[in-house]
């Protein structure tokens, strides 16, 4: 499973470099010089002998500029070729990712697909994805009847994650999935 971990902006300079807009915890690990990120492009470009985004891109180097993250890759190496990548998600396969040292702690892909069943065993639906609110990360839930209900993952709420068992426990209070 690809895990997109930034989307490259808008070119920095005229040498090549891209801004990057973070989407992982970990970008000094990401992005350290010498990673090899798969690319998604955004738009393929239609023209006749326009350049290509292609499968991967090697970090040559990266540094933080003003609050923003601005990568180097190998090969590009001006700013018409930087403005051919905007928009193109970077990833890593979900395999090269250590697991979290935290046993408290999970990466979404390891969520996303785990059944939800309450602590009577009752089932309430599948994990479809992890929203990151600023007050708590969300389980967005599948419910059976095929509308989605958001569970904050707090300890309260989320007493248990077994990824062996391929199952979430929860403990709604009354109403949460009337919502």
């Amino acid at each position: 499973m690809l895990l997109v971990v930034g989307r490259i902006g808008k070119p920095h300079g005229i040498r090549g470099e891209v801004t990057v807009e973070v989407r992982t915890d970990e970008p000094e690990a990401r992005f350290a010089p010498g990673s090899v990120l798969t690319t998604e492009p955004g738009v393929t470009p239609s023209e006749p002998g326009a350049w290509r985004v292609p499968p991967t891109l090697t970090v040559e180097s990266a540094r933080w500029h003003q609050g923003r993250l601005l990568v180097a890759f190998e090969g590009v190496l001006g700013r018409d070729v930087a403005e051919a990548l905007r928009n193109t998600l970077l990833g890593v396969d979900s395999a090269d990712v250590a697991p979290p040292e935290d046993p408290e702690e999970f990466h979404d892909h390891q969520l996303v697909g785990l059944t939800v069943v309450t602590r009577d065993g009752e089932h309430v639906g599948e994990v479809a994805r992890i929203d990151h609110a600023p007050a708590s990360d969300m389980l967005v839930l599948r419910c059976p009847e095929g509308r989605t209900a958001l569970v904050p993952f707090v300890k309260a709420i989320v007493p248990e994650v077994d990824l062996a068992g391929g199952r979430v426990v929860v403990d709604l209070p009354g109403g949460l999935l009337d919502l």
